[in-house]
């Protein structure tokens, strides 16, 4: 009976080990020894140092996970509570934070769950500086690890979900139309997959996820038409998945279905979305709150509600104010907004090609494109020192997108000339040790 129970601990040993259960271990190694103790042969002593070494790497193991899950964490809350990093100031404490409570040797680590929250807390806190780059980067390894361990599709479906949403969302804040539509059909393909319909939590998960992102495709692709078409069937699930939603998560969809309407030129349904935000009470994404207060007032500039500008103009610069939330490109927005009631229709265009000069260099500037990321302010300057309906403005630029994209795949690596291996041998030898590097840039 007892070598009977030490070989079924060893099978759920190696369960445990595929399905990178490592909690299990501990429990299970507590037991063998219990019946190792009980079972005293001549390989005793060797077994109980195996086993003590086993529940030590085992321990190893646990804490890391449990320190990096914490991290990760602790940035998600962070996020939800504050959103971006405003300044160099807020930058600096969550990069002494991150840096503090990142555990030494993390990077190093092979386990699937140790990667996992390794790459979500990079995830986050490279979402909360805006370095979207590295955003991108660890949303891209946090659904590849997936695609490497298949097994543990099943067993974290919903990790597999949130990774396919950061990195939906790279792509959106990087303006990368063709990923983020290829990612997008992959996300969708997956939901509807057995494992995904079967849980109905996973089946709301991937439903706000997949409508966020094609509300922001259609944000920053200009197809205003197509995506005001999917907002009814969008709505009807939201009140069917109502009692699963969370504040925030409706808060996010409602602010994305407002831009959308703003785009479109409808700014009387827009400010009817918008006021569900600016009501709520509570005390989720101040960021959010600010943004929507701001669109609020330009879509009340473009309805010509002059009555209601200065009021408003001041209500809204006070709220942003109080919660440390305005940017440069915020604070020439007030600034013009406040001059503009004395110029004449004429008059504007020069004033908005001012305020366009002043703020089109800012767009490298991370701590500025929040106001890009939330509310295009650089293609409605553009709009109008164009004339044009921003929704135009906006699909122009999706289109010369798609342009450059084409005649990149269009080139063909035989126009490159390619010199011999032997050419690079030689030149290294001549070179000593100072061997010559070679880049090679394909377009």
């Amino acid at each position: 009976m007892f070598f009977q129970s030490l070989r079924a601990i060893d099978k759920a040993k190696e369960v445990a080990k595929v399905n990178q259960k490592f909690f299990f271990l501990p429990l299970l190694l507590s037991l063998e020894k219990r019946i190792e103790a009980l079972n005293v042969t001549d390989t005793f002593k060797t077994r109980i140092d195996e086993l003590s070494e086993e529940a030590n790497e085992a321990n190893r193991k646990l804490d890391m996970i449990t320190r990096l899950s914490n991290l990760s964490l602790q940035m998600y809350g962070f996020f939800i509570a504050n959103g971006h990093a405003r300044n160099e100031d807020e930058e600096d404490k969550v990069k002494k934070f991150f840096r503090q409570s990142l555990p030494s040797g993390s990077a190093q680590q092979e386990g699937f769950y140790e990667r996992l929250y390794y790459y979500q807390s990079y995830t986050w806190y490279a979402f909360i500086r805006q370095d979207f780059l590295m955003y991108y980067r660890y949303a891209q390894k946090w659904v590849d690890l997936f695609k490497e361990k298949p097994n543990m599709m099943r067993v974290e479906t919903g990790h597999l979900i949130k990774g396919y949403h950061s990195l939906l969302n790279a792509h959106f804040d990087l303006r990368n139309y063709a990923e983020l539509s290829a990612v997008l059909k992959e996300f969708e393909e997956f939901s509807q997959t057995k494992r995904v319909q079967d849980n109905e939590n996973f089946t709301v998960q991937s439903f706000v996820y997949i409508a966020g992102a094609k509300i922001n495709f259609y944000n920053i692709t200009g197809l205003c038409e197509e995506g005001l078409k999917a907002i009814p069937q969008i709505e009807e699930k939201m009140a069917e998945y109502e009692i699963f939603l969370d504040k925030h998560r409706v808060m996010v969809i409602t602010y994305k279905i407002a831009l959308l309407y703003y785009l479109s030129g409808d700014y009387s349904t827009c400010i009817d979305y918008l006021q569900k935000i600016i009501n709520d009470s509570s005390e989720l994404r101040t960021d959010l709150q600010c943004y929507a207060r701001l669109m609020h007032l330009l879509a009340h500039y473009e309805l010509g509600n002059l009555e209601l500008m200065d009021s408003l103009t001041r209500s809204v610069f006070r709220y942003m104010s109080r919660m440390k939330n305005l940017t440069i490109i915020e604070q020439e927005m007030f600034r013009f907004l406040r001059n503009s009631f004395k110029f004449t229709n004429r008059q504007l265009k020069p004033e908005f090609e001012h305020f366009l000069e002043k703020v089109q260099h800012l767009e490298g500037n991370r701590f500025e494109t929040r106001s890009l990321a939330y509310l295009d302010i650089i293609s409605w300057l553009e709009s109008k020192v164009a004339g044009k309906p921003m929704q135009e403005i906006v699909y122009n630029k999706y289109l010369k997108s798609k342009k450059k994209g084409k005649r990149r795949a269009s080139c063909s690596l035989k126009t490159i000339p390619l010199l011999p291996l032997a050419f690079f041998k030689q030149q290294c030898k001549n070179a000593g040790n100072a061997c010559p590097v070679v880049i090679i840039k394909i377009f």
